[in-house]
């Protein structure tokens, strides 16, 4: 089940950021570290009412953020769709243990419909250009790869900038 999230709950998706990172970091996929994601900006995301958990058996497994605020480093990127009514996904998280059981896919396909059904030009997002997995998840989910963004905070690396159009 997916919910919006709580205030509440904000320290177990915390938890759970940080045991990706962690995966990650494992993996040599230096993506998010102490900086980010960050408590501020879950807070800032509930308070818009754009984030969301994944239950299941009644626990928190995963979170995923639909907004539709375009943050500031998305300002120079050439986009497929003019900016009007775009959606935006942020920090999508699965607890480790339960990744590759298809639980992003959900998360993603309940972001994508809370886009059509406010009939949205597109979904926005970026993704780490070292973490080739969600390269390939995004793009097999007919995402267009556009430009490089950078966030120095995070990493010398580029972050890809990705896009479903809906209506071409």
């Amino acid at each position: 089940m997916i919910t919006k999230a709580k205030h509440s709950e904000i320290d177990k998706i915390i938890t759970i950021t940080r045991a990706c990172a962690a995966k990650m970091i494992s993996e040599g996929i230096f993506q998010w570290n102490e900086h980010y994601p960050n408590k501020e900006a879950f807070i800032n995301d509930c308070n818009r009412g754009e984030l969301y958990v994944l239950l299941v058996a009644e626990k928190i497994i995963g979170s995923i953020t639909v907004s539709t605020f375009k943050d500031k480093e998305y300002q120079t990127v050439t986009w497929l769709t003019p900016d009007h009514n775009n959606y935006y996904i942020h920090r999508l998280a699965i607890q480790p243990k339960y990744q590759g059981q298809g639980y992003a896919k959900k998360l993603m396909d309940f972001a994508e419909e809370i886009a059509k059904q406010n009939n949205a030009a597109s979904v926005r997002l970026d993704t780490f250009s070292k973490n080739k997995r969600n390269q390939k998840f995004y793009e097999a989910r007919g995402y267009t790869k556009l430009e490089n963004i950078y966030f120095p905070k995070q990493s010398k690396h580029p972050f890809y900038c990705y896009e479903l159009a809906f209506n071409r």
